[in-house]
């Protein structure tokens, strides 16, 4: 089977809600990635949230998700980690948000004060959130976590 026919089976797949592990590789990541990101925005969605933007890259960085917050003041951004939990039943000795590193906050950071510069956000509050997804083997969401604040955007 051609790379692009699997590509459209896993799409359909994913369409479909038919969940599987999740292969090793950085295809599986991605797709891990993407269903985390998801999984968040409809998370967050239901606390009020409002997704303007997903995937956005700069030379510096990507972050997951920009949104707005219930308050519809607040300009969030969101770091989204995930991970599949072994089918064993185990419970592994990190959880997926502790792999935020220093180095990504401040990249976080500075996307937070170009994305600010750049829509006239000067004025309005701002954070860096944090949301961790973990997976049943199955392909089931088992967790999702909202931690408010994780890094802070100050105006430069």
């Amino acid at each position: 089977m051609s790379g692009r026919w699997r590509s459209l089976k896993a799409r359909l797949r994913a369409a479909l809600g038919l969940g599987r592990a999740m292969p090793g590789g950085d295809a599986g990541r991605r797709d891990l990635g993407l269903r985390g990101e998801r999984a968040a925005a409809s998370y967050l969605k239901k606390q009020g949230f409002r997704i303007i933007q997903r995937n956005v890259r700069l030379a510096i960085g990507e972050a997951d998700l920009v949104c707005l917050a219930p308050d519809r003041a607040t300009v969030v951004l969101v770091e989204v980690k995930s991970r599949v939990l072994p089918a064993d039943g185990t419970v592994p000795h990190y959880r997926p948000e502790d792999s935020i590193t220093a180095d990504k906050r401040r990249k976080l950071a500075a996307i937070g004060r170009w994305l600010a510069r750049a829509n006239g956000w000067e004025g309005r509050p701002m954070r860096i959130d944090a949301v961790a997804v973990e997976w049943l083997a199955g392909g089931r969401v088992a967790v999702v976590r909202h931690h408010e604040s994780v890094a802070p955007i100050r105006a430069t």
